[in-house]
């Protein structure tokens, strides 16, 4: 194969002719941990503690002191521990998953507040100066470091890598610091515009609560809508359907296909049939799953995998189906047996609704609010597949900031 001119193959791919290679081994010191589980970790204490578990669910690439409030440990716990530093890498050892084996967080922020690194981690620091501040946050997301990681990773239901093993792992480095800044800078820009877009919608999914709390209720009534509402039960506004003839045949779920795969599960859509037989097209309908409280509005054609999903319609045109959703949200549902039914326990909960013309003036409010919602993160989804790809260009010199 050809080589593309000013790039070099290495033992870990291709990288370009400026660039070396570092072993985890030669560019960081392996400092202490302590191995205090979240048992032995409280609110109280004057050294914070960073569990792995952590790692994995609460940061990316940045852990930020000035955003986070961290659990401690005591006096006595610290022992002779390594005091974490600026700069310091914190990479958890084990993961449930591959996606998370290596992830790891740069120290931000820290100034004089004292904390260490605990259970399952490695404590990682650039005291020879290899690395700028603000790039080793993103060694791990580089995809030829990566690929080692995966490839040396032990283990059964937990993943891990050891640490003889990750000081052989190598990183392609930048040739001049400048460089590093340049990247780390990008990326770092990139991370402040999806951050900033979470909290944007999570300040709308908020809004939207609130607003559901006061419009379903009648706490809060839009313009020109007065009068009593009406007491009735979901049974008077619903009829049940079970979704035995509309099972899907096939396992073979594919995204060019049409007819979408309902299941009881958190991903709730499980893919995409070409099964055009026995699909229920008679929708919206709201779909109840037996072992959460969650329910789903569902105005497509699908099929189902299992039975354990329950079909709910409207009765008659009475009622507004997406305004009767949105009181469901608000019913903290009963649990009998480790499973919900609704002929024998749901049908007869009781809720108020005003007029079809407010259900359907309240329900229209919410629905803009959910698609003003849905497009922000479609936007943010569309980011984070750009920054993706900025970060695989840019880790790996396959684009220069020079």
């Amino acid at each position: 194969m050809e080589l593309k001119e000013g790039y070099k193959q290495t033992e870990v791919g291709l990288v370009p002719s400026d660039w070396d290679l570092i072993s985890f081994g030669k560019a960081f010191d392996f400092l202490s941990t302590a191995s205090y589980s979240r048992s032995q970790i409280s609110e109280n204490g004057d050294t914070e503690y960073i569990h792995y578990g952590d790692i994995h669910t609460r940061w990316n690439h940045f852990l930020d002191f000035e955003e986070n409030i961290l659990p401690k440990i005591s006096k006595d716990q610290l022992k002779n521990h390594h005091l974490i530093k600026e700069g310091d890498l914190i990479m958890a050892d084990a993961s449930e998953d591959y996606e998370g084996i290596g992830k790891s967080v740069e120290i931000k922020n820290i100034g004089n507040r004292r904390a260490i690194s605990g259970l399952h981690t490695f404590l990682l620091r650039d005291s020879k100066g290899y690395f700028v501040n603000g790039f080793k946050a993103y060694i791990h997301s580089n995809r030829l470091v990566k690929n080692q990681f995966d490839k040396l990773a032990t283990g059964l239901k937990v993943y891990g890598v050891s640490k003889n093993n990750l000081k052989l792992i190598q990183i392609p480095l930048p040739p001049t610091k400048e460089e590093q800044t340049r990247i780390a800078t990008t990326l770092s820009d990139a991370d402040a515009l999806i951050i900033s877009l979470e909290k944007l919608i999570a300040k709308k999914r908020n809004i939207k609560q609130g607003a559901m709390q006061e419009l379903l209720t009648g706490k809060k009534r839009l313009p020109g809508f007065r009068g009593k509402w009406e007491v009735k039960t979901l049974g008077e506004i619903l009829s049940y359907e079970q979704p035995t003839k509309y099972l899907v045949k096939s396992t073979e779920y594919y995204d060019n296909n049409d007819i979408a795969v309902l299941t009881a599960n958190k991903s709730f859509i499980l893919g995409y049939t070409d099964e055009n037989d026995g699909v229920f097209e008679n929708v919206p309908v709201v779909i109840f799953d037996d072992f959460t409280t969650a329910s789903k509005y569902v105005d497509f054609p699908f099929k189902v995998k299992s039975s354990a999903l329950k079909i709910l319609k409207l009765k008659n045109e009475s009622s507004d189906l997406r305004f009767v959703f949105g009181k469901m949200q608000l019913i903290q549902f009963p649990l009998g047996d480790h499973k919900r039914y609704w002929i024998s326990e749901y049908q007869h909960l009781k809720i108020e609704v005003p007029s079809i013309a407010e259900q359907t003036a309240i329900a229209k409010t919410l629905s803009d609010m959910d698609a003003e919602i849905e497009q922000l993160e479609q936007k943010l989804d569309k980011f984070k597949m750009i920054k993706q790809g900025m970060m695989q260009e840019l880790l790996t010199g396959k684009t220069r900031l020079v």
